[in-house]
This record gives C-alpha cells, structure tokens and sequence, in this order.
C-alpha cells in the first residue's frame, strides 16, 4: 500500500524592506546642509565675479560711463582701440618692457636664493623669513617708501650712489630711468614666491641623482646644469605662467609711485584701463581694453602649456 508522504504548507516570505525613499531624502537633506555651508562662498563668487564678467562683457559693446544707460555701439571700442588710440599701443608695449624684464629677473634671483637657502647653514629660516617678508608686505606701504628711497635729493639710493662717486639719477622723474626703478621694486618685492615654489621643488628632488652624480665625477655645476635645473622644470613652467599673469596686471606700485609719468613712460595696460574707466568715464571702452588682456594672457598661457612638452622634463 502506498503512502502518500504529507505536503508542507507554503509559508509566506516577508517582504523586503524598501528603503530607497529614505536614502533619498537623506541625500537630499546633507545635499542641503552641504549648500547652505558653501552659499556664502557662491554667493560671493556670483556677485562679485560671475556678474561683473557678465556685465563687463555687455559693457564693451556699448558707450557708456557707468552712470547714464549705455549706448549700444558693437564693435566700435575694439576697432578705436587698434587704429585711433595711440596710448594703448605705448601702454601694451611698456606692459610687454616690464614683463621681459622683470620675469627673468625674478626667477633667476628666486632660484639663487632657492639655492642658497637650501643648504643646511645655521640661521637659515631667518632668511628664508626675510626673502618672503616682501612678497607678503603691502604694495601700497611698499610703494611710498621706495617713492621717498628714490628721491633725486635726498633719497636713500642716491645716497648710496654718491658715497661711491656715482651721480644718481632724477629715476622716478625721469622718463629713462621711471621704469627700471619700479622693475628693480617689482623684482625686490617679488623674489620671495619663486624662491619658496623653487625651494620646494630642492627639497623633493631624488638625492640618489646626485649621489650617483657625484660617484661618476660630476662637479657642483654640472649637477646643477644637468640634474638640478632639469628636475626643476615644472617648477619653472608654473612660475612662468603665474609670473607673466601677474607681470601683465601691474597697477600697485605704478599707481603709488609714478602714477604711469613721466609722459605715460610707466603707464601700463591695467593703469591705461583704470584711467580709461575712472578718470575718463569710458567704463565700455575699458570694458573692451579688459577682454584684450584676457584674450592676450589666455593666448600665452595656452602656448606656454602647448609647448611644455619641449622643454619640461617630468620625472
């Protein structure tokens, strides 16, 4: 006789959890918390940035001096600018004397500071303190001494000059010698970021090249020549693109110290906008003179980036 073995009865299995919707609206509350953090900061950025691009570039198609509602003109500001402003050119090309000359000048003294203070000599960080100072100083109180150290009369570097029997000259004064006198003010103030960029790149560079370097018969120049300045060229390459930004933009110290005289001798790019929106009330004319140097500094920066590979060793 067959027996029939008995069916368990199927037992209903609980239903899963579905906890998606309080996921989300725990995304979306410290998606929230994490807004409300950085909305100052957005806000800021906005208002103070984002906003006066946008309406600097309405600006520089219009006529208009801040004040009164603009007069639409197109292209008219860019075209007077190339053919009926002889100003500009002069103050492009002076931007273009002060950028060549103070760029080299800066990273070369830089990186032989960089140098110097990397070597482990007793009271180093003093110096390393005071080489920095400058760059960290405020360019207006930086401006007003050196104004006074450059006084043709009784100025501290005339002084100098005259106990070794040189016969200074007028500097701020004089047409010739305005504009290397606020190179040589650039240069002092800025030597301080490429030293401390460049020290950094010292001071991570492999000692094995060296050691290896120096078991071979390499002498202290050729290390330099062949590893040091090779391993540093990143380090150059940043100070390049950041030191020519900043070269094209220089208004603090022309503004306190020669006020771009003598004759527009020292009048750079930046003061000729300042003048232009400030002075004259032509806010759409140095609208359109701003979206130049953009144009010009994005233009060599992305040159300076593209050529990169010819000369930049990554290792």
């Amino acid at each position: 006789m067959a027996t029939t073995t008995p069916t368990r009865s199927p037992v209903a299995e609980a239903p899963i959890p579905n906890h998606q919707p309080e996921i989300r609206r725990a995304r979306r509350k410290a998606n929230l918390v994490g807004w409300l953090f950085i909305s100052p900061i957005v806000v800021g950025v906005v208002a103070f940035q984002f906003f006066p691009i946008l309406v600097s570039i309405g600006a520089s198609l219009t006529d208009w001096n801040g004040i009164s509602a603009p007069k639409f003109v197109g292209l008219r500001n860019f075209t007077e600018l190339f053919g009926n402003d002889p100003l500009f050119i002069q103050t492009f090309k002076n931007t273009i004397y002060f950028t060549l000359a103070s760029i080299p000048l800066t990273i070369g003294i830089g990186l032989v500071l960089a140098l110097l203070c990397a070597r482990p000599i007793r009271g180093v960080a003093f110096f390393r303190t005071a080489y920095f100072a400058p760059y960290v100083t405020n360019v207006v109180a930086i401006g007003f001494v050196w104004f006074w150290f450059f006084q043709p009369d009784n100025g501290v570097v005339n002084g100098l000059l005259d106990q070794i029997g040189i016969p200074g000259p007028q500097w701020l004064s004089s047409s010739t010698w305005a504009m290397p006198a606020v190179i040589m003010v650039s240069v002092w103030q800025g030597i301080g970021y490429p030293m401390i960029i460049l020290l950094a790149g010292l001071q991570g560079l492999p000692a094995e090249y060296f050691e290896s370097a120096k078991i071979d018969g390499a002498g202290a120049f050729q290390r330099l020549r062949f590893i040091t300045l090779p391993l540093l060229t990143p380090h150059f390459l940043f100070l390049l693109i950041t030191q020519f930004i900043t070269s094209f933009q220089v208004f603090g110290l022309i503004y306190v110290m020669t006020k771009g005289g003598p004759g527009h001798a020292t009048s750079v790019y930046i003061f000729n906008i300042y003048q232009n929106a400030f002075g004259f009330g032509k806010v759409g004319y140095a609208s359109a003179m701003a979206w130049i140097l953009f144009a010009v500094i994005a233009a060599v920066t992305f040159l300076q980036w593209k050529f990169q590979k010819r000369w930049v060793f990554y290792s």
